[in-house]
């Protein structure tokens, strides 16, 4: 036999509180009645039993004071005369009458004693019914009370009577007054039952807690149902706008009634007809953009073809034409190149945009990557004075990506060093975990203002537009690097501090479609900065 699994069971019942509105709302009503009533209940109680009780005791203590002054009587009916042995007599007569008068209320036993500290025979002797543990059930309190008193009153204490046949104990009361026998003080002490009383408490909370149960089920059931009339409607608001953040934009609420609730679904369809108009309107505005853009860079690659062709003739021809036409030819060439990657980059972004970008991934080792990107750039990074390391402790490295966008990312990512490094090293980090792969390129030359972080992989932006570049880019590079990132499930962050230059990391999942938590690459990697003296490459 398997053991109940507690802490599912728990996580189960807590995903249930936290989701369901009309439990939480059912639960914390029927607990909220449930105190109410417990207080009324309480309350309630505690006055019936007393009123119970205290018209108990009126009866009894009025019952008492009638048996001992029919005892009294009989008493004070005795002759003078009469012996020792006929008082005796006398005082069995006086406990009958007095017993006769008691058990007409629920009197069950009584006792006569005489009151310690009297002066003269104990005569008539004490009497008291058969079994009647008087000493036991009669405080010394009361016979002090009852012996000290100097008028025909009666005084009460409550106490608990066991039944001697099963021993069960019932609630009772002894009545105590004083009788006098020629001169001499005696106590009366009535004995009564009162599980009557008891019994009539019990009923009357019974009542109360029944009343009280059937009462909070009424409440819950009211509350459940007047709950889910109003949460109802504000479940399928919220799986209206869940489908319509979805991209249902025809999906409305039905509205019925005039209430408050027919006013928020009419308010809510209206809303959502304008945002459909809206997102209709800019979803057209966007493909003709994307048209514009995409017909534009298209039409621009025939002239563009021909002037490559025409520019590589006058480039190649250079040597023979005069310094200024030789030069013109250069800016040409240059020029046209550029525009080519230009043309390219805004092909690639109008794909992004149109979300029309297919990736085909395969098992790659990025350290491969890193090192042909090295490698090309090698002789740039020369002309600017920097040398390239690259920084590859082990691991994993292997991930699930597309090479080509990936050998793009760090083109662009190395190619800004270069241009940025102020001819300092430039360091590549690569390492991984089990779940991520991660580069980062670190540079130490001039460094990012906060504004220019915030804005890093804006389209068209450039930290310095006055800094001259030696690769010739295009202003889209990082917005590309980025889009290639996001399609992969990765991460593209950037991190300056001022003069001590900047470091870009790359961080991807080593599987696709698994969502990365971190990377294994600190940002920017914690290790010792490199010599900055300026190396051969």
């Amino acid at each position: 036999m398997r053991d109940f699994d507690w802490r599912g069971w728990v996580q189960r019942v807590a995903a249930l509180w936290r989701s369901s509105l009309q439990l939480r709302t059912v639960a914390i009503t029927v607990l909220l009645s449930s105190v109410a009533v417990a207080v009324i209940a309480g309350y309630m109680s505690l006055t019936v039993g007393a009123n119970l009780f205290d018209a108990s005791r009126d009866q009894l203590t009025r019952t008492s004071a009638n048996a001992t002054l029919a005892g009294q009587q009989v008493l004070d009916a005795a002759d003078d005369s009469l012996g020792l042995e006929d008082l005796d007599v006398m005082m069995g007569e006086a406990a009958r009458v007095i017993e006769s008068v008691a058990t007409s209320t629920g009197g069950t036993s009584y006792a006569i004693l005489r009151t310690p500290g009297q002066e003269g025979p104990r005569v008539p002797t004490d009497v008291r019914t058969q079994g009647l543990a008087s000493d036991v059930l009669i405080s010394e309190e009361l016979r002090a009370a009852v012996a000290e008193s100097t008028e025909q009153r009666t005084y009460w204490q409550s106490v608990a009577l066991e039944e001697t046949d099963d021993g069960s104990v019932h609630p009772g009361l002894i009545v105590g007054s004083t009788l006098d026998i020629r001169g001499a003080q005696y106590e009366l002490y009535l004995v009564y039952d009162i599980r009557d009383t008891q019994d009539t408490l019990v009923v009357v909370q019974q009542t109360l807690g029944l009343g009280g149960f059937a009462l909070l089920a009424l409440i819950g059931a009211v509350t459940y149902i007047v709950v889910r009339l109003v949460v109802g409607p504000v479940k399928l608001a919220a799986e209206t706008s869940q489908r319509l953040a979805a991209g249902e934009l025809e999906v409305r609420i039905p509205v019925q009634g005039d209430d408050v609730i027919a006013t928020l679904a009419r308010s809510f369809n209206g809303m959502a007809t304008s945002m459909q108009q809206q997102i209709t309107r800019l979803a057209a505005l966007s493909q003709v953009q994307q048209r514009f853009v995409s017909d534009v860079s298209h039409e621009l690659r025939t002239p563009l073809t021909t002037i490559r062709l025409a520019g590589d003739v006058l480039y190649d021809q250079r040597e023979n034409f005069p310094p200024a036409t030789a030069r013109t030819a250069e800016l040409l060439h240059t020029q046209v190149e550029r525009f080519e990657l230009l043309l390219a980059d805004l092909l690639e972004m109008s794909r992004y945009d149109a979300g029309a970008v297919d990736m085909e991934t395969e098992p790659t080792n990025l350290v491969r990557l890193v090192e042909d990107a090295i490698e090309s750039l090698t002789s740039l990074a020369a002309s600017k004075g920097s040398e390239l390391r690259l920084v590859a402790p082990g691991g994993y490295f292997e991930a699930d990506v597309e090479p080509r966008r990936i050998r793009r990312i760090l083109q662009n990512l190395v190619s800004n060093a270069i241009d940025h490094g102020d001819g300092l090293p430039i360091v590549i980090w690569v390492d991984s975990d089990q779940d991520a792969v991660a580069i980062a390129v670190r540079d130490y030359g001039v460094g990012m203002s906060q504004a220019a972080l915030e804005r890093v992989f804006d389209r068209f932006w450039r930290a310095d537009p006055s800094r001259q570049r030696t690769t010739g880019g295009t202003g889209l590079g990082l917005a590309i690097a980025l889009e290639d990132a996001v399609l992969h499930g990765g991460w593209l962050e950037v991190w300056s501090d001022g003069d001590n230059g900047s470091c870009f990391r790359l961080t991807l999942p080593r599987t696709r479609g698994v969502e990365l938590r971190s990377s294994p690459l600190e940002l920017p990697p914690s290790d010792e900065v490199p010599s900055m003296e300026v190396s051969d490459v």
